[in-house]
């Protein structure tokens, strides 16, 4: 846990050398709370990413050429050589040998907003391996036992919000003990802590899973198993929830992904973008907003986000509620070696 506990530490001294050094941009925003279905929604307004460029999303369809090929085509931000003040280190996974960095985000909103970037160049349309799980959890641990608070999400697939095709994780600290949708997954009452379950007060499509209280107290070769069978019984719900809705666009499913100390969000999409009625502008909307935290440029969008409500924004790009599946495979498999 040595290495873990190193890079939380160095963080804040480590983003101050990158921004005076002019490797890592940090752009000033105001938070303002607006609350909705229960969730104290935090929507950041940042003027100064209106001069950001966009990138185009990557092209996951079915007839794109493969990510490798498309990375070749243009710089991939995430393979070496590194820039050396953006590098906050690297991991291995001590039971599959996967090879992990740790990079600061370059154009960052949140001081000290990181990612867990695969060293080998693996897609974004690929889901969560155990030791992706784990390498974020160890993280995540590591945070908590240096009196810090981080969360951490995956957008997967074209319809996610990704912008790049190089699979990373991000990590993003906390004033408060949890992204605001935690506070409508802790008071959920569930039969057994071990199943899935679904915000009923939410207006879109979601499945979580409980994690146990003990977690922090876990081995590396304990949390394996744990997070697997917690995030696999998730995407497999989202898969039957994706399935049950008609309409869903071809090809293979996208969803995001919210993983704090407590609780694993999968939330199935259908779009990736929202189209706001009273200006015509779409908003990119990725794992953020499904952790209760969205992102706009402009005090037109503020008020246009507002208006719309945030519930009807998430509702657009996600399921409707009601299309989720109750049942994995997992837990069917379990009742009948228990039953």
């Amino acid at each position: 846990m040595a290495v873990y506990k190193e890079i939380i530490a160095k963080l804040p001294e480590s983003f101050d050398k990158a921004r005076e050094a002019g490797d890592l941009f940090f752009f000033q925003s105001t938070v303002h709370t607006h609350e909705e279905h229960g969730v104290d929604f935090e929507i950041r307004l940042c003027p100064a990413l209106q001069n950001k460029p966009r990138l185009p999303t990557p092209d996951f369809s079915k007839d794109a050429p493969s990510a490798e090929e498309q990375e070749k085509k243009r710089a991939d931000p995430f393979a070496p050589p590194y820039v050396p003040n953006l590098l906050l280190g690297e991991v291995r996974d001590e039971f599959e040998g996967h090879e992990y960095v740790l990079l600061f985000n370059k154009f960052s909103v949140v001081p000290h907003h990181f990612l867990l970037v695969t060293k080998e160049f693996q897609s974004q349309t690929s889901p969560l391996l155990p030791a992706d799980l784990v390498q974020v959890y160890l993280l995540l641990i590591a945070a908590r036992k240096a009196g810090k608070r981080f969360f951490a999400f995956y957008n997967c697939g074209d319809l996610s919000g990704a912008s790049q095709p190089h699979k990373h994780l991000q990590l993003i600290p906390l004033e408060d003990d949890g992204p605001p949708v935690e506070k409508l997954a802790r008071v959920t009452k569930v039969e057994k802590e071990n199943r899935p379950f679904s915000i009923s007060s939410l207006p879109y499509a979601n499945h979580v899973r409980r994690l146990p209280t003990s977690l922090s107290a876990l081995s590396a070769e304990e949390l394996e198993p744990l997070l697997a069978d917690a995030f696999l019984s998730l995407l497999d719900l989202a898969i039957q929830t994706v399935r049950h809705d008609p309409d869903y666009p071809a090809g293979a499913p996208s969803y995001n992904v919210v993983l704090t100390l407590e609780h694993v969000h999968v939330i199935p999409r259908r779009l990736e973008n929202y189209a706001l009625s009273t200006t015509g502008e779409e908003l990119s909307v990725n794992a953020l907003a499904f952790a209760g935290m969205l992102l706009v440029k402009s005090e037109r969008e503020l008020e246009a986000v507002k208006e719309e409500t945030v519930g009807k924004i998430l509702r657009g790009v996600a399921l409707e509620t009601g299309l989720e599946a109750q049942t994995d495979a997992h837990t069917v498999a379990d009742d009948q070696i228990t039953g």
